[in-house]
């Protein structure tokens, strides 16, 4: 089932603006502001743990606040970027956006929108022509959901992560399907086709559904990946592919039920693989173009498809969605580039196993020898086990690296794991500062080095670069 929504929410802001909310809001936003100009960080999540002590229900009121509704973004990988190129779309479409663009997903950063929403005296603009656009934590997603009634809920694909702080991802998806049992409403559901654990979600749908998915069978894996994460059937019977794309993702069935991948409305066909770059056709019921993303690798082709999907369940014009899937640009730390000493540096972040799989995949895509600077944390927020390192297939950048310079916290564990796998490192070295610098040193003039880091890795290397470069710190990215 597919679903055009009316354009306007039915449900007005009431007592969003309260004094107790302005208050907690503008508590927020001065509190950020402190922890920036003291040094602390980008402020992305104690202003939401501020305001949200103030006024408790601020989530609760997300939905007020956007006359066009709520747009929530889950999935284990792809989040932030998806909901990036869906507020590209948005404001293409000259609507009002209220985002939390820098990552922090828990409750705390969803309040943080609000707070950088709101004006100095803590009071959002009344609703107009505005949406909600919320990356959420796969884990929290379950609890968050009944509180935000989202008019648009995406559900991306399921992959371990973290196993340390989610478990299995049999309970996430249980999770979910609870919440969509208890939404009473039911918004509607953007589900990615090609992951079986996505997919059959839509038994929970009480509102209509929108498949998105990969139609071009020519990009699929040759062989099947370490991390597939979703074998069996709710039935107990075992997946059977024609082809996969990523771990378990792919063209689906079951044997034993008859269970299969639905025919996507929103797809990609005819998928171009570069070095730097991908081109596909997307098609939607309204449109057949082709695309030419600035961003490699089949999963930004998977983030791109669910944006359109998700801008399609939205409305949105045509013209938007394609302009910014094309004008968009990376959302930071995700294949952002800088210049540093006249070479370029380029950031990829690896957080699972199957997030690995796909940045080697789109590193081997090239023909040049790779200068690398691969880097492992293990702090709250990468998942304090790194055992998952071993279930990634690191083995196809075999005799592509020219230099390779591995850091982070866990150097040692990473340099172990890429020997293993018959990756030499030329340099082991666990400060981050210290290791940027020569690896960069040793770039070639006209080099590129690739950094593929963990996420609070990602964070510190991002960091370093924009102070070199006179770059944009990650929390100034809020338009």
């Amino acid at each position: 089932m597919l679903l055009l929504f009316s354009a306007r929410n039915s449900h007005r802001p009431g007592s969003w603006t309260s004094p107790r909310r302005r208050a907690a809001l503008l508590s927020g936003r001065l509190v950020g502001a402190a922890s920036r100009a003291l040094g602390r960080g980008g402020g992305t999540a104690i202003p939401g743990l501020v305001a949200g002590r103030i006024a408790p229900d601020l989530v609760d009121a997300l939905a007020g606040v956007a006359d066009r509704g709520a747009v929530l973004v889950t999935g284990t990988n792809g989040k932030t970027t998806t909901a990036h190129l869906l507020t590209a779309a948005a404001r293409a479409a000259h609507l009002d956006v209220v985002a939390n663009p820098s990552g922090s997903n828990l409750e705390r950063g969803l309040v943080g929108a609000l707070v950088d929403g709101a004006g100095h005296l803590g009071a959002l603009p009344e609703p107009s022509d505005r949406v909600a656009v919320l990356e959420v934590d796969e884990a929290a997603a379950a609890a968050l959901l009944p509180r935000i009634h989202p008019r648009v809920a995406v559900f991306l694909n399921l992959f371990r992560d973290q196993l340390d702080r989610y478990g299995e991802v049999d309970s996430i998806a249980r999770g979910w399907r609870h919440a969509l049992e208890r939404e009473g409403g039911g918004p509607t559901l953007v589900l990615n086709a090609d992951d079986p654990s996505v997919a059959q979600l839509a038994q929970c749908a009480r509102g209509d559904v929108v498949f998105f998915g990969i139609d071009d069978t020519r990009v699929a894996l040759r062989a099947a990946e370490h991390a597939a994460d979703a074998r069996f059937c709710a039935c107990g019977g075992m997946f059977e592919y024609a082809a996969r794309f990523v771990g378990h993702v792919g063209h689906w069935r079951c044997p034993s039920c008859g269970r299969s991948r639905p025919t996507p409305a929103v797809l990609a066909r005819h998928v171009e693989l570069g070095e730097s770059s991908v081109r596909f056709e997307l098609v939607t019921p309204e449109l057949q173009v082709p695309v030419e993303l600035p961003q490699a690798g089949l999963y930004s082709v998977y983030n791109a498809v669910a944006a359109a999907a998700a801008a399609f369940a939205l409305a949105l014009p045509s013209e938007a969605v394609v302009a910014a899937l094309e004008d968009a640009g990376p959302a930071f730390g995700r294949q952002e580039r800088f210049i540093v000493r006249g070479r370029q540096v380029r950031i990829l972040l690896a957080k699972n196993p199957a997030g690995l799989n796909e940045v080697v995949r789109a590193l081997a895509a090239g023909q040049r020898d790779l200068h690398m600077l691969w880097l492992l944390n293990d702090g709250i927020q990468d998942g304090r086990d790194v055992s998952w390192i071993y279930d990634a297939d690191v083995e196809p950048l075999v005799g592509r690296a020219a230099a390779l310079t591995v850091s982070g916290a866990r150097a040692d564990d990473l340099a172990l794991r890429l020997h293993l796998g018959g990756l030499e490192p030329t340099l082991v070295e666990s400060d981050v500062a210290v290791a940027l610098g020569r690896a960069v040193d040793a770039l070639p003039e006209g080099g590129r080095l690739d950094i593929v880091a963990t996420y609070t890795a990602m964070l510190e290397v991002r960091a370093l670069l924009a102070a070199w470069t006179g770059g944009r710190q990650y929390w100034m990215d809020t338009p």
